[in-house]
């Protein structure tokens, strides 16, 4: 929406909706400048120049082919850049090529993990209709749904969308889908009347309609107020918009090593630059080699396509854990996770409500297969009958006699018109009682009532929360009478209903009054004349067990040092019976509600997120963005869960948004960075541990990595400082990297996790990835021994062809050829000791087992299959100045992955013996 209309002196369309809900019908027409025959054309088109189009605003992006070039021109970049500039003046063209082909693999890499764009805006655009019934000058035509205005007269039929918010200036029986915004499962009826919008959020008010909802059954008119960002879904499109996303664990500690790795790189070759041509003598050009290999040496070109193909293996291994993963760098990010906000009902609970007891007339009556217990009670059929004429759910009689009822509707509706049938009150019962006329739920009257034409007399039936049914009701069912519901009886429900809630069941209340024949449907049922007085009938209690695996879930939670806080819609004794039962509270217990987390300022609540035992009950999407970002405020890495439009904030705004696939929106699964295809709490927890794996496997394959780079590099040191042939060229260096070493880093990132993963605290945002430990253990101890081993077979090439210390070393023709191989197969040779090496940072490869990943096993070989490959075949040999190797050679080269490996183990028992001293 650009800018308001001039013209219309009553506030501008975007203004509060609860200004048009406390309008009259009339009023409201005449305050947008319209008529019920609808806009003149010509005014709908100035009004559509003053407004803009009804569409939601869209964040500018950069161009897709910006986005790509910026992966090819970042520092990691242009420093291979300028490395192939200079191997190609230097004369050194397959060089050259090489160095951008690996420049073009890492930009494409990385472009592809960028290309997983949010797609939330364009899924909340997608809700609202393409063309749209109006009346304009008297004539009902269809246009498309950017051109509606303020002013527009919608004709709203059965299973249409809505295009924008508006005022119902006409009803029939009118029905709305509303869920997309309010979470509300029914539909829930819509009339023309003035409504008073006390205590209301927008989208509860009856008389209004709004952008992305649809009507459920009926028809009706209404008058559009407010079109493209100034409706209620272009708020919430803004407010998802404006959540900027935290750069999760994993691209900062790529680009910690990315940092690292550049400047260790830069200046290695800027020193040993400077050395090769001051101090070595070397000429101008051969310095500028050297640093380029140098360089080379240091850049694990291999790491980001192996770290993107580990991340999607992990993602593979996550969905067969019914955890859909969007996101790459999710994957990890759910590792580090350390608070997880998590829904009750269908999370926690299996979402299948069912009555297990009912309270009337002072009498507890128990659910069982085939009643309730007592049975044949007035008592309790009255309150079953109120209860099921009361539900918008409806029964379905299968054909075959031996099968029940089914139901369609709202789980808690179902669960009650089930209870109904089991003392006799089936679908054709229910329809000797028509319904008259209703009166919605909502969430802010938490209750609902139909009119019903029982006998010859209308009775409101009304279900809804006890805290709001019992003070409207003057009067007690009891011994098939109407007592006066004194303040004894009072205390007797209310402690029942407490009782009741503590156990965990969910309390509904039914009450019902006669109706004077005066209240006609014609005049209007209002709330105030129908909701008072009422007479209690009693107390439904229902169960939604909890999920048999939760326990286990939360268990493991507590084990790995993950918080599980319960934020939920719910009662706050509900709440906390089931928390309870499945072990997620044990102590003292704080239950804040959403009413007073508004009242809280930031400090109280930084206190309270101190508690280890804190419940946040009859919650609201908006109270759970707010409690994301307080524990992001801590440092905190969040995971939260929703299923609503109005979720999408919270879910955009966390470390890891979790949308449910079942009985999620469209809208809360795309902004989600992952979707549970099962709903279930055990899935989040099975995939923190998938992340953790991830976590653990991506340090291993970079250990591995990184610990080739110093074999790399050493020969280039000592082609300086002591003036031998090269030991390894460039070329070769690039065949380790984006060659031998690619399968086996790949297959550590598949390794099974660990039996400890869940065991541990999570790691925090402040360890490295490239940790000290880490470091010194890949480049240090790893590296150096194979630096050691891959120089010593350089030099047995020669002593097996009879040369001598002191001797001089040929630097060209086939006994080169031959060193520089045994040089680069050490290498190979020793990282296949590594893999199996860096497999556990901790544990034995004994007791791991050296076949029990059976990838890293077809890695080695598909590592030896190549480099046999490189030195066998000769245009490739001769690619890379190779050279065929004797028997003699690789009996020499077969030793050196035993020897790193022995070694390495004697590093563990040493390490773990100092860590039990310690």
């Amino acid at each position: 929406m650009s800018k308001a209309v001039a013209d219309i002196t009553v506030p501008q369309p975007s203004s509060s909706p609860t200004f048009w809900a406390g309008m009259r019908a009339e009023d409201a027409i005449q305050s947008l400048a319209s008529a019920r025959t609808g806009l003149a054309e010509s005014e709908a088109r100035i009004r559509l120049q003053q407004y803009g189009p009804n569409s939601l605003p869209h964040a500018a992006r950069r161009p897709w082919y910006q986005e790509l070039a910026a992966n090819f021109i970042h520092l990691f970049a242009l420093l291979l850049w300028v490395g192939a500039a200079l191997a190609w003046v230097a004369g050194m063209p397959q060089l050259a090529l090489a160095i951008v082909i690996v420049i073009l693999i890492n930009g494409l890499f990385s472009y592809w993990q960028e290309f997983q764009a949010e797609r939330a805006a364009e899924a909340l655009a997608a809700l609202l209709p393409r063309q749209v019934l109006v009346r304009r000058d008297g004539v009902e035509k269809l246009i498309p749904a950017e051109q509606i205005v303020p002013g527009d007269i919608l004709l709203l039929t059965e299973g249409e969308a809505i295009p924008a918010d508006a005022r119902i200036i006409a009803a029939e029986r009118l029905r709305v889908d509303a869920s997309s915004l309010t979470g509300e499962s029914r539909p829930v009826a819509r009339i023309a009347d003035v409504v008073t919008a006390k205590e209301r959020t927008a989208p509860t008010l009856p008389n209004l309609v709004f952008a992305g909802t649809s009507i459920a059954s009926g028809k009706g008119e209404a008058v559009v107020f407010a079109t493209g960002a100034a409706t209620e879904f272009g708020r919430l499109a803004q407010l998802t918009s404006v959540q900027d996303e935290r750069p999760s664990p994993l691209q900062q500690e790529l680009k910690h090593v990315t940092n690292l790795v550049t400047k260790i790189a830069l200046g290695f070759g800027l020193a040993f630059f400077i050395i090769g041509w001051s101090i070595a003598g070397l000429s101008l050009t051969t310095s500028f080699l050297f640093a380029i290999g140098i360089i080379v040496a240091n850049v694990p070109e291999g790491l980001l396509p192996t770290l993107t193909l580990s991340l999607a293996a992990g993602v593979r291994r996550m969905a067969r854990r019914n955890a859909l993963v969007k996101r790459l760098s999710a994957v990890e990010t759910l590792g580090a996770t350390t608070v997880i906000l998590t829904d009750k009902t269908g999370t926690l609970t299996e979402n299948q409500m069912t009555v297990r007891e009912i309270w009337a007339d002072g009498i507890s009556y128990q659910e069982s297969d085939t009643g309730f217990i007592p049975a044949d009670a007035r008592s309790l059929f009255e309150l079953l009958r109120a209860g099921a004429l009361c539900c918008d759910a409806h029964l379905v009689v299968s054909s075959d006699a031996n099968k029940p009822p089914q139901v369609i509707g709202d789980p808690t509706e179902t669960a009650i018109l089930l209870a109904a049938v089991k003392v006799g009150i089936n679908g054709e019962a229910l329809a000797t009682w028509p319904r008259v006329a209703e009166l919605p739920f909502d969430s802010v009257r938490k209750r609902m009532t139909t009119i019903q034409q029982i006998n010859d007399e209308l009775i409101a039936c009304v279900k809804g929360a006890p805290n709001e049914i019992f003070p409207r009701c003057t009067s007690i069912r009891s011994q098939n009478a109407n007592l006066p519901f004194t303040e004894a009886q009072r205390e007797t429900v209310q402690s029942a209903h407490d009782a009741l809630a503590r156990r965990g069941l969910r309390v509904l209340a039914v009450a019902t009054r006669k109706v004077a024949t005066a209240l006609q449907p014609g005049n209007g049922w209002r709330v105030e004349e129908v909701e008072r007085e009422l007479t209690l009938l009693g107390l439904l209690a229902m169960e939604d067990p909890p999920r048999p695996e939760v326990a286990g879930a939360l268990a493991a939670c507590q084990r790995a040092g993950i918080r599980a806080v319960m934020v939920t819609g719910d009662h706050g004794l509900t709440a906390e019976a089931i928390g309870r039962e499945i072990g997620l509270y044990k102590n003292t217990l704080r239950v804040i509600s959403g009413n007073e987390l508004e009242r809280l300022t930031d400090a109280e609540l930084e206190e309270i997120l101190t508690q280890p035992d804190v419940l946040f009950a009859r919650a609201t999407p908006e109270h759970k963005l707010r409690l994301v970002e307080a524990f992001q405020k801590r440092g905190e890495v969040v995971a939260v869960t929703g299923d609503g439009v109005n979720d999408a904030p919270a879910l955009k705004r966390a470390d890891i948004g979790v949308a449910m696939g079942v009985v999620g929106t469209d809208v809360a699964r795309e902004a989600a960075d992952m979707v549970l295809a099962d709903d279930n709490f055990a899935s989040i927890v099975a995939a923190i541990e998938e992340g953790r794996a991830v976590y653990d496997n991506i340090r291993k394959f970079v250990t591995y990595i990184f610990a080739s780079n110093i074999p790399e590099a050493i020969p280039f040191i000592a082609f300086v400082l002591f003036h031998i042939p090269l030991p390894l060229t460039i070329m070769q260096i690039l065949a380790v990297d984006l060659g031998t070493d690619l399968v086996p880093a790949l297959a550590l990132g598949m390794e099974a996790p660990e039996p400890n993963v869940m065991q541990r605290k999570p790691h925090s945002r402040q360890e490295r990835l490239l940790n000290l430990p880490t470091f010194l253990r890949a480049y240090i101890w790893l590296g150096m021994i194979e630096a050691v081993l891959s120089l010593l077979a350089f030099f047995c090439a020669y002593w097996l062809a009879g040369w001598r210390p002191g001797m001089v070393m040929e630097e060209s023709g086939t006994l080169y050829a031959i060193a520089t191989t045994m040089t680069l197969t050490g290498i190979v040779t020793c990282q296949i000791g590594n893999a199996f090496a860096c497999r556990s940072e901790r544990q034995s490869i004994w007791r791991i087992g050296l076949t029990s990943n059976r990838i890293l096993l077809a890695g080695i070989a598909v590592e030896l299959l190549l480099i046999l490959l490189l030195i066998y075949i000769a245009p490739l040999a001769n690619i890379f100045g190779l050279a065929p190797l004797s028997w003699n050679h690789w009996v020499i080269l077969a030793v050196f992955p035993f020897t790193l490996l022995l070694l390495e183990e004697l590093r563990k028992v040493v390490a773990a013996r100092l860590s039990r001293r310690a």
